[in-house]
Order: C-alpha cells, then structure tokens, then sequence
C-alpha cells in the first residue's frame, strides 16, 4: 500500500463538547451564566448543528439548505453556514456566535485520537504516504502542528481550497496525485460514509471509524496498520 488518507474531524480528531465550546466563549468575553442555563444554551446550539465537527443539526430551516449542502466549498459559506445556525439560539450578545465559530477553529478546541499519533507515526516509519482529505472551511494544520502531528503529514487537500467537497473524486485524486500514489493502491480512513466513501468511485479502499469522544474511542484507528501490513506495501 502506497498512502493512506485520513479525515480530519470525527477520524485523527474530535472537537470539544458544545458546552466547553459555548463555557469557553463566554469566559473569554467576560459573560457569567447561571449553569442551568448554560446547560440549555449548549444544548439548543447542539440540537441547531452549530458547533463545526459537533452533531449535524437536527434539522435545517430551509432558508439555509441550499447554503447547508455547499457550506465546505469556501471559507466564507462554511462560516456563513455554521454562524447562521447558531443564530438560531439567543445568546446573551450577538456578536458571541462569530466568537463561537472563530473558538472552534483553535486548537485548543480539538483533541486528537489517543492512537492518531502512534498510528501516523507508525505509516511513516513504514514508508507510506500520509495525507489528510477534509471537508472544511479553514486551514487546520495549525491545529496539527499544536498537538505534534503535523510532522507525520505530506499533504493536506481540504475542501475550501479547491471549490470542491467530498465525495467528489477529485479532492482524492489531488491527494493521491500529491503523494504520487496509484489510488488502487490507498486506502482511503474516515467517519462518514457518504464523503469519505467518495474515494471508492477512485478506486480507492476504504476504511470507517466510528466518530465518537476521544475518551471512547482509545485505539479505533490501530487497525488501519493492521489492513496496511496485510496489504503487504509501502510508499518504497
């Protein structure tokens, strides 16, 4: 096997909860909630979708479907997207649900998968191509290379860099093509079987985690070295 590509969200890493995100907001603007109602703030921004790698809304107004389907083919449709969500909530200042979405994309936000750098760490060491194939509205390798996992990466294809979201073939094709890896010979580790399923139509395999908390899901991604020993290949 030549490369393996990962999904960033749900796959490598998993967001904060809705109510450390919504906890960490307000303290920073200074704003006191009694915990009941922080409890229910969180909750209603949860059940809305607003929190970008959190659960998917519950339901979309129709007003932002459209927007919804196309938000992770550019920056500004993803924040669009995701603040208009989250408007859906009363918060005790308007200008909080654009401090919500910039929280997110820190990476104190986010928390990698206990076995995400034994099991990067491990393909390279074995030669294999490491890439990252996500659908995003924003740069996330500053968030790799906070938690020390941005040297076991050779390229990242993310959606809003190239106007295309998966599981559009072509976000895989750059990737194995960044790698210089036939994609008969990648396999393709993410959450979500529609977009990440895309890399099949390649020729890709592929291979599903399930998107859990961290803390229950301590070595969800070992078997992907299992699979790569099995395919009895390496980048060379």
């Amino acid at each position: 096997m030549a490369a393996v590509l990962f999904d960033f969200s749900g796959t490598l890493f998993r967001v904060e909860s809705t109510e450390s995100w919504l906890r960490a907001v307000l303290d920073e603007a200074g704003i006191a909630l009694p915990e009941r109602e922080l409890a229910e703030k969180a909750r209603a921004l949860e059940e809305a979708g607003a929190l970008p790698g959190g659960p998917p809304p519950l339901r979309v107004p129709e007003p932002l479907a459209a927007l919804w389907a196309e938000r992770d083919r550019s920056a500004e449709l993803h924040r669009a997207a995701y603040t208009a969500l989250s408007r859906q909530v009363p918060l005790p200042d308007p200008r909080l649900h654009d401090a919500l979405y910039d929280r997110h994309r820190t990476p104190a936000a986010w928390a990698p998968y206990p076995d995400a750098a034994e099991v990067l760490r491990a393909l390279r060491e074995r030669g294999v191509g490491v890439g990252v194939v996500s659908n995003i509205g924003w740069d996330l390798r500053p968030v790799f290379r906070a938690h020390g996992l941005d040297a076991y990466v050779q390229t990242y294809v993310l959606s809003y860099e190239h106007g295309v979201q998966k599981p559009d073939p072509r976000l895989f094709a750059t990737a194995c093509a960044e790698l210089g890896a036939d994609p008969r010979e990648v396999l393709m580790v993410g959450d979500d079987r529609h977009a990440d399923g895309g890399a099949a139509d390649l020729g890709c395999a592929v291979h599903f985690v399930d998107h859990r908390p961290a803390a229950e899901r301590p070595d969800g991604l070992r078997p992907v070295l299992d699979l790569v020993d099995r395919a009895g290949g390496s980048g060379g």
